[in-house]
């Protein structure tokens, strides 16, 4: 595996940065190298924030925040529906990810295609609300990407889960995260 760079974005309260730690810890738990920060504007709940998750097989040396990368996640239902706004530096033929139904997409498909950008989408929202009535963005977000990417094993990160959650919390997480691996489409590929 080259380098690989993700930059997640969602608003504050919606697990942008734990979702981006959880990746970076189930990556260094299967033996490879991984950086994780976030970027924040105003500490505040709703305020828009984006964190940065690189992985590779080799160690990293770029420490700075991700301007071209291989992935975009949007975890904000609503920041999903104007996704051309959050894409700036996503490299051609780079990967797309968006929390939204995919009934609502044909638009967003048709923008993906002229950019040369494959789309997934995972209704995160509808998962989180219909399993455990409450929503949960960044959990379900980093299942359905390692569906689509295989950056890490989908065992590796309920290992992870279970290190960092326990009791409802833990069975919510592994709940909502199994559904959003099975449920993610890849819409343009």
């Amino acid at each position: 595996m080259n380098l690989i760079e993700i930059r997640w974005h969602g608003r504050g309260g919606q697990g942008v940065v734990t979702g981006s730690n959880l990746l970076a810890r189930a990556a260094i738990q299967e033996g490879k190298y991984a950086q994780h920060f976030p970027e924040f504007g105003p500490e505040r709940a709703g305020a828009p924030v984006r964190s940065y998750t690189r992985i590779s097989e080799d160690p990293i040396d770029i420490h700075c925040g991700v301007y071209e990368p291989d992935i975009t996640i949007i975890i904000d239902p609503v920041m999903s529906r104007n996704p051309a706004e959050y894409c700036y530096g996503l490299k051609s033929g780079g990967d797309l990810l968006l929390n939204i139904s995919p009934d609502l997409v044909d638009e967003i498909a048709e923008w993906a295609r002229r950019s040369g950008y494959r789309l997934h989408v995972v209704n995160a929202r509808k998962i989180s609300l219909e399993e455990v009535n409450r929503e949960i963005y960044n959990v379900p977000m980093l299942a359905a990407l390692l569906r689509v990417k295989a950056l890490c094993d989908m065992k590796t990160l309920e290992d992870v889960l279970a290190r960092r959650f326990s009791g409802k919390v833990l069975e919510m997480n592994l709940k909502i995260s199994k559904r959003a691996y099975e449920e993610v489409e890849t819409v343009v590929g």
